[in-house]
């Protein structure tokens, strides 16, 4: 007489088909998805490529995240082969039609020569820092990863530079670059909380890499103590996936925009004046739902005089809620997540506690980032670039 798990084995396999793993990898291969659903400590062992990893602990909070398409072919492994038929019942409680088990697991699939590798996996430190990223579907391990491999550039450690640094930090970002050429001022301890009463006359950049170092001391912080210009910012932003620009003059704006276009990268902007703030992803380069550039919205330097912060003021809190925006925007564009702001600008009223939205559109005839657009060098940067906030 069965004992009630051999029964309850007998009675899954009844439901859920068993396959080989070579017929796996052929499917695999194809447009059905490897679900290996081991935890973190096997995997780390090995795993074939390509498979989706996804432990076991959180597998049906998870799965319709990663697997939206309940008609897809799932082929789900474990170890043995065992734990992979009891993932595969639940799938099919939960509606997936196609779904089946590989017999004998990653063990089999590996004694049979099948392609494996070792994929990158959290330390026990990592976990315990990133632990409440871990348990959102949307960036889990895999997410957390992709953080952790990125590199962001900050454009000033100032009002601005200060928020979007320390989140990006305190997240994971593997590589943050600050580029200022300012040192400490006390006037700048009303809003750029990277610096303190102590760091006054230090480099800003330096006075930055100690506070996110010591926020986290996991990530490289790369310090650029250096005037940003047309000589050397493709070679500045060219080492970045990332820019966030918090420049608080239009010749700086104009230059990052120009070199983002150039090189490809997504460029979140971010600018205060008094008490207002806006934030917006320029993005032409995106290959699905492409956004305009700055030059699209301003072609050429105003001849109007813009006041930067040091000359109008600007209340203290403000560049912290917009900072904190462009921080949000820079974790979605890196983990390919929601709908970042390209093609739409935000406002943030602060005296009347309102946000509202502009839908911007590409300039088909934009002389940077449109079709026919012919690079003829970086104009209406002359003015030195500075970066105070």
């Amino acid at each position: 007489m069965m004992n009630a798990k051999d029964q309850r084995i007998s009675e899954i396999k009844e439901k859920v088909p068993e396959i080989a793993p070579a017929e796996a990898k052929k499917l695999a291969d194809g447009d059905a998805v490897l679900l290996d659903m081991r935890e973190s400590d096997e995997v780390a062992q090995g795993s074939p490529i390509g498979a989706l990893r996804m432990g076991r602990a959180y597998l049906e909070f998870n799965i319709e995240q990663e697997i939206p398409d309940k008609e897809k072919q799932v082929l789900v492994m474990c170890q043995s082969g065992m734990r992979s038929l009891f993932a595969a019942d639940s799938l099919q409680m939960l509606g997936y039609s196609k779904v089946s088990s590989v017999k004998g697991g990653f063990t089999q699939w590996k004694n049979e020569g099948h392609p494996f590798e070792l994929p990158a996996t959290l330390n026990a430190d990592a976990k315990e820092r990133y632990a409440r990223h871990l348990l959102m579907p949307n960036v889990g391990e895999k997410g957390q990863l992709k953080l952790m491999n990125s590199k962001v550039l900050c454009i000033g450690a100032g009002g601005i530079g200060s928020p979007v640094a320390m989140y990006l930090a305190a997240a994971g970002v593997g590589t943050l670059g600050i580029v200022d050429h300012d040192v400490v001022d006390r006037s700048n301890l009303q809003r750029q909380i990277l610096h303190r009463e102590d760091t006054i006359g230090k480099p800003k950049v330096e006075s930055a890499r100690q506070t996110l170092n010591g926020l986290n001391p996991t990530i490289n912080v790369v310090a650029h103590q250096e005037h940003i210009d047309a000589n050397n910012v493709e070679e500045l932003l060219g080492k970045y996936d990332l820019v966030v620009d918090g420049s608080d003059n239009i010749p700086t704006r104009y230059l990052i925009n120009d070199a983002c276009v150039r090189l490809g990268i997504p460029n979140v902007h971010g600018a205060v004046f008094r008490f207002e703030g806006q934030v917006t992803v320029f993005w032409p380069g995106r290959k699905k739902d492409p956004g305009p550039c700055y030059r699209c919205l301003f072609p050429t330097p105003s001849n109007q005089l813009v006041l930067s912060c040091s000359q109008a003021g600007v209340l203290g809190v403000l560049p912290g809620v917009v900072g904190l925006l462009q921080a949000v925007e820079a974790v979605k564009v890196i983990l390919e997540i929601g709908n970042p702001l390209v093609g739409r600008m935000m406002y943030y009223d602060a005296l009347a506690a309102s946000v509202s939205e502009l839908k911007m559109k590409r300039n088909p005839n934009c002389p940077i980032c449109s079709e026919n657009a012919t690079w003829t060098g970086y104009h209406g940067v002359d003015v030195a670039c500075d970066i105070d906030k």
